[in-house]
């Protein structure tokens, strides 16, 4: 078997070493249950203690207060674009987006083939390279919701603060820095996240939503496309992604044992600025990104041309720096400094990229 190369992708993305070894223990025989829990019953005793745990210890991490339920679901992220209007917009009502990237873009499109989704702001002339500010929102006081993308995986952008929703719910997408750094869930009425950048592997959703908005949930809904049938079944009412939530609840278990999301937050800062240092000091290296509003999970940056960023993938790969190609839609690089991403593949990267440029500047 080869090496294990320091993995830079965007999604799926790294995962703790530690988890995968654990789940490569338990994976042909679950302690003390003689078969893999992938091919457990969602109905059985196991796999429920394994769902409520993952959820016990989200609360812990996260303090989520009393009055928010936890949904593990499928679909991915692109499915609560539909999701969350379905449910959570009133019969004459509507909804603001604010639009700061790619996927932001995605889920304002999809949510308006449901409901009146109103363009709460946009920094798309701009190419995407910072955070709308909080005085060029229009924010409606009477919508039932105001939808922000957390984070911009493509374009390296990151909020670092939410924006002021006043009294209308915030619904915020963190699929690609959830659980990155500390967060105050009260401050929000929804939150999901994809699970396979910051929380696991692809194929579970985790939805953190007050229990006040469960109640919009409209009777006539698909089940599966309801918040208040998803909650009342407990995640269950088709079969839930089992594995998916299994390596879930062990990747937030490794996050409590490192020391919970504020050593999380000071070791991803850390990681991130290792590379924002080397390029603020470069000629050859060009961040996407204003600097007030880098992305601390996706570092994007160009070179001289485009000859030059293909020759540095090739040359990055054999020095086992995989998945740093950008985004098809954009080109240039992107580096995915998850929470799992260890210190020194980013140590690594910052001295490829001095050789690079020594070599090729």
């Amino acid at each position: 078997m080869a090496e294990r190369v320091f993995n830079f992708a965007a999604g799926p993305a790294v995962l703790p070493e530690p988890v995968l070894l654990e789940a490569q223990e338990n994976l042909f025989e679950f302690p003390g249950i003689g078969m893999s829990v992938l091919e457990m019953s969602h109905r059985s005793k196991t796999v429920i203690d394994i769902m409520e745990e993952a959820e016990s210890d989200i609360r812990t991490l996260a303090s989520i207060p009393d009055n928010y339920s936890i949904l593990f679901l499928q679909g991915g992220a692109s499915l609560q674009f539909s999701m969350i209007p379905m449910n959570l917009v009133s019969p004459e009502g509507h909804a603001d987006h604010i639009v700061s990237g790619h996927f932001a873009k995605v889920a304002f499109e999809e949510a308006q083939k449901i409901a009146r989704i109103d363009l709460a702001g946009s920094t798309e002339l701009q190419g995407f390279d910072r955070i709308p500010r909080q005085q060029e929102l229009t924010l409606n006081p009477d919508a039932d919701y105001v939808h922000f993308t957390a984070n911009n995986t493509i374009f390296g952008t990151e909020w670092a603060e939410e924006p002021d929703s006043g009294s209308v719910p915030l619904v915020g997408d963190i699929s690609s820095n959830a659980l990155s750094k500390p967060i105050d869930v009260s401050k929000y009425g929804l939150i999901y996240a994809g699970a396979q950048k910051n929380l696991g592997v692809a194929g579970v959703t985790m939805v953190i939503i007050r229990d006040d908005l469960i109640e919009r949930s409209k009777d006539n809904l698909p089940a599966m496309l309801s918040y208040k049938v998803q909650h009342k079944s407990a995640s269950a009412y088709n079969t839930p992604p089992v594995f998916g939530i299994y390596i879930l609840g062990l990747v937030i278990k490794w996050i409590i044992d490192q020391g919970g999301l504020q050593e999380m937050g000071r070791r991803n800062l850390d990681k991130s600025r290792l590379i924002y240092d080397l390029i603020d000091s470069s000629e050859f290296y060009r961040g996407h990104a204003v600097t007030e509003d880098r992305s601390r999970m996706n570092v994007t940056f160009r070179l001289p041309g485009s000859e030059l960023e293909q020759k540095f993938v090739e040359q990055a790969n054999l020095n086992e720096l995989s998945e740093l190609r950008g985004h098809r839609s954009v080109g240039g690089i992107r580096a995915s400094i998850y929470n799992a991403f260890p210190d020194k593949g980013v140590e690594q990267l910052v001295s490829f990229m001095k050789e690079f440029e020594r070599t090729n500047g």
